[in-house]
């Protein structure tokens, strides 16, 4: 196309259907390929308007890049302040009318949904070939996070998940100095946090409370088995609920395991066993709520050796207040992470740790620190943790395979899985089994280590757990990759 009819087709579309809008609502894709919208800008659907949903188009916006071009929540109460702050996006309740109708107006999507509707939400994108940007954690099941990491290639679109501590400069920095050699080969990695901060370890309600007329109580559940309205799962308790959330590794795991992927390599563990703190009833009986997380848990993921590391890497998850034995090398007046969360890597020669998002990472004894001295390898992130949304934006506007990013599906697929395969082993731990004599009950999957066939996603010992590698969505909700 000559140089004439192409600033000729700039021309039009500034000053017709954008410049009578006062608007930028044409996507760049629409322009074709080598053409950018007149507004150099990513137009992004957001999926989840409120909580989380809120403060990423936010973030998005603010990259200075990208412009809100569409809103969407099945709560409009959660959506009324997105809904102000972006008063020309177009609002829809119902994601998938969005994308029918106006997927040839926007160029990626952003999903902040509850875990148990990700998964949908980003494969309907990517099928229509937009960019998804899709809250940590990546999916609610295993096989979820294969489909999506697989498709992220077969769209070929730019993805990102949210888990803003792998683009800080906190995990660059352990990078560095595990690769200088500083604290030698890495062997054991210890990972806790304060969460859940939600209830946990209850029992199903039996109220049944009105549904508000903001809610579309149908569509919230998705691809969930229906079950009555209850009070108090909206907007955050719902993650601490088998059929919605993922518990506390899936708030926190994709921030705090993320760090020990990257500097070390590992992808597929091996091998899992769990086992959690229960609830007693006033017989002194342990109480078995299925529906509900337990409220603690400790697992313990086998990685086989790597690139990186000289041997299986052992990474202990310890969650609702469960800490590790502090470490000898730090002083009684320190603090252990950041008190609430923390990770800790221990090596042959030393040990180094940090705090949730891999901030503030220290080597140990902390006066380490100060002598320690090695050079910067590790390309920053601009703007650090708070670049990592302008990081997909930009990442979006070069397009698929011209910049990296720092959490692609690429990388936090097989981050997911194995936080969704510690998982499976909690749920197979808090389990029941009733005794063959009637007396009581048995919980063989606390007592087991789940062997791990990565490359078919089974559990090879204990195949009744395998249902919830690949759960049953209800009926009219599928993926189509």
């Amino acid at each position: 196309m000559s140089e004439k009819k192409n600033k000729s087709r700039r021309s039009f579309i500034k000053n017709t259907a954008l410049g009578a809008a006062g608007f930028m609502i044409v996507p760049r894709n629409v322009l074709g390929k080598g053409f950018l919208a007149p507004s150099d800008k990513l137009i992004v659907a957001g999926v989840g308007a409120g909580g989380k949903g809120r403060s990423d188009l936010a973030n998005f916006y603010e990259s200075g890049k990208a412009e809100i071009g569409f809103l969407c929540d099945v709560d409009d109460r959660r959506a009324e302040e997105s809904r102000k702050k972006f008063p020309k996006a177009k609002y829809y309740k119902d994601w998938r009318e969005m994308l029918d109708k106006e997927s040839k107006s926007f160029d990626a999507v952003s999903v902040s949904t509850p875990d148990h509707t990700h998964a949908v939400v980003a494969m309907a994108a990517m099928r229509r070939k937009k960019h998804v940007y899709v809250q940590k954690p990546l999916t609610h099941d295993i096989w979820e996070a294969r489909m999506l990491t697989e498709a992220a290639d077969k769209y070929k679109v730019v993805t990102q998940m949210g888990n803003q501590g792998s683009s800080g400069d906190g995990v660059r920095q352990m990078q560095e100095w595990f690769d200088a050699g500083i604290i030698g080969d890495v062997h054991t990695v210890y990972i806790f946090t304060n969460r859940p901060i939600w209830p946990q370890g209850i029992p199903w309600s039996t109220d049944k409370p009105p549904v508000s007329k903001e809610l579309n109580w149908d569509l919230w559940l998705g691809t969930a088995p229906y079950k009555d309205y209850v009070d108090n799962l909206i907007p955050g308790s719902w993650r601490g609920w088998w059929d919605y959330g993922t518990g506390a590794l899936g708030d926190l795991g994709c921030h705090l395991m993320e760090a020990p992927f990257r500097i070390l390599g590992i992808e597929y563990a091996l091998d899992v066993q769990a086992s959690v703190t229960s609830v007693f009833t006033a017989f002194g009986q342990r109480g078995y709520f299925p529906d509900s997380f337990p409220p603690s848990s400790h697992a313990t993921l086998t990685f086989p050796q790597t690139s990186k590391t000289k041997g299986q890497v052992i990474m202990h998850w310890m969650d609702g207040g469960i800490k590790p034995e502090r470490p000898e090398e730090l002083g009684a007046n320190e603090v252990f992470g950041d008190g609430n969360s923390g990770i800790l890597f221990v090596g042959t020669k030393g040990k180094m740790m940090a705090s949730e998002y891999a901030a503030n990472p220290r080597l140990l004894p902390l006066s380490r620190n100060a002598e320690v001295k090695v050079p910067q390898t590790q390309p920053r992130v601009r703007g650090g943790a708070d670049g990592h949304y302008a990081q997909w934006v930009e990442g979006c506007i070069a397009g698929y395979g011209n910049m990296e990013l720092s959490s692609s599906f690429k990388k936090a697929g097989p981050l997911t899985e194995a936080i969704l395969m510690a998982n499976l082993a909690i749920r197979a731990a808090d389990t029941p089994k009733p005794r063959a004599n009637g007396r009581g009950n048995d919980y063989p999957g606390a007592n087991m280590k789940l062997l791990w066939d990565y490359k078919n996603m089974r559990v090879t010992n204990l195949e009744e757990v395998n249902r919830f590698v690949k759960r049953e969505y209800r009926k009219g909700w599928t993926i189509d990759y």
